[in-house]
């Protein structure tokens, strides 16, 4: 469930099999006087629009109700909720939901089509802050691979401190502080700090310095897992490595700072 902001009012935004539908009840609320949503559906010109988009993308749009449907708008007498609507022709486009965050919802496609129904202008904030938060959600996904590459890479980096540098015969807690002391080497070599220091200057954050990490930091991080299980399969000493990946993590991130300064422009 994701929320935007439109004009100031608040609309829900749901995932329906991969697919964007957004509230068009919320959307309703920024309409002046009293309409209802049975009042757009009843319009000729609105169900033109669904048929067209059903007999594109749903294959058990059943056509032949809907133009029953179709023929009998215009009518004083004709009136039709989105319940009927769905029941009788099998429509995906519009789906009414019930429970906390209930409401008749709309693929994108026909909300931005309801939104021209409210105004204009209500439609063109609405696409704008819609095409917002895909740009957040990529954003946050290309953070999140980033991330698990990071985790994934720090496997392959704690196995070669397992196989280099701690002997068969230590307990598991001190095992643990050999670990802790790699991972600090990493964290000091790319973020400064040890993971103790970082907890002491924000607590009240939770998680770790690796949380709160750029993409570009998750990057030269997930490179110097590697170069630093490389490090220690060589025989290198810790205060070696931790110079040399310091070194490489200030190479790195100039090299993607500029990398990302250049496709801004």
């Amino acid at each position: 469930m994701a929320k935007i902001t439109v004009l100031a009012t608040d609309i829900n935004v749901v995932s329906v099999n991969n697919e964007d539908y957004i509230c068009i009840t919320d959307m309703l609320k920024a309409k002046d006087g009293d309409f209802f949503i049975s009042d757009w559906l009843r319009n000729r010109n609105t169900l033109e629009y669904l048929g067209i988009w059903e007999r594109l993308y749903n294959p058990d749009f059943n056509y032949g109700e809907f133009a029953t449907i179709r023929n009998q708008s215009g009518l004083n007498s004709f009136k039709i909720s989105v319940k009927e609507y769905v029941e009788r022709t099998h429509a995906v486009g519009i789906q009414a939901k019930a429970g906390r965050y209930g409401g008749t919802y709309a693929h994108k496609d026909i909300a931005f089509e309801f939104g021209m129904w409210i105004s204009a202008e209500f439609k063109i904030y609405l696409v704008r802050e819609f095409q917002r938060l895909k740009e957040q959600e990529q954003a946050q996904l290309g953070w999140s691979a980033k991330r698990e590459l990071s985790k994934i890479n720090y496997r392959i980096h704690t196995d070669a401190i397992k196989q280099n540098l701690i002997p068969v015969e230590v307990t598991t807690q001190q095992a643990s502080r050999i670990y802790a002391s790699e991972a600090d080497v990493l964290n000091v070599a790319m973020f400064g700090v040890t993971a103790l220091e970082w907890r002491d200057a924000h607590p009240d954050l939770k998680g770790n310095v690796r949380d709160y990490a750029t993409v570009n930091e998750l990057i030269c991080l997930s490179n110097m897992e590697n170069l630093n299980a490389v490090f220690i399969n060589e025989g290198l000493p810790q205060h070696e490595r931790l110079v040399r990946l310091n070194q490489i993590a200030i190479q790195q991130m100039q090299v993607l700072e500029d990398v990302n300064r250049k496709y801004l422009k």
